[in-house]
């Protein structure tokens, strides 16, 4: 099984979701993914540091061992290749993938690897929650699914997705991001 692939092999962090859907055969997970390792430790074979760059937030649905649907938080363009690079022979010809990057300055859509993502900015929020406002899924239709279930409502509601921006290079991508600037004053006081 796929997701059980990449949990041996440490691929997933922060697991929300991890499992089943009522449909035989599919399964959902929410979580980070990770896309760069941590070094291994000194001395070590087996034993990483922290991974260096995740898909923060992430949902995917799996069905027959293929990636259907993606969704996450990239938090620059420049970690998209770097995804695809390491998931692509997992995912499927007609995956959905709704993915929020943080230093992008508009809605565009790139095609890697005969995938088309759909690429859309983010600011600040709830991966989850702004999902679900942009595919407008009411928090009553979630209601007694269970939390794989919610996964597969979000891909099915992602089918059938209009996408806002323009289908652009990944290169052409690049000249609408722009750098992060993180508000220092988060926390207690």
């Amino acid at each position: 099984m796929l997701l059980e692939n990449y949990q041996n092999q440490g691929l997933l962090t922060v697991t929300l979701v991890n499992g089943q859907t009522t449909t035989a055969g599919v399964y959902a997970y929410r979580g980070d993914l990770v896309l760069k390792e941590g070094a291994l430790r000194e001395g070590s074979t087996t034993d990483r540091k922290p991974p260096t760059a995740l898909f923060i937030h992430s949902a995917l649905l799996i069905e027959g061992d293929k990636i259907k649907f993606i969704n996450g938080l990239l938090p620059t363009l420049s970690l998209l290749p770097v995804f695809v690079e390491k998931y692509k022979a997992d995912i499927a010809s007609d995956c959905v993938a709704l993915v929020y990057v943080e230093n992008i300055s508009k809605p565009l859509q790139v095609v890697l690897e005969g995938v088309s993502y759909q690429l859309l900015p983010f600011k600040e929020g709830l991966v989850w929650n702004e999902l679900l406002e942009e595919l407008y899924i009411e928090k009553s239709e979630l209601k007694g699914q269970s939390a794989e279930d919610k996964v597969a409502i979000a891909y099915a509601a992602a089918k059938t997705y209009k996408a806002k921006g323009e289908v652009v290079s990944l290169a052409e991508a690049e000249a609408f991001t722009f750098i992060v600037v993180k508000d220092a004053s988060v926390g207690a006081i």
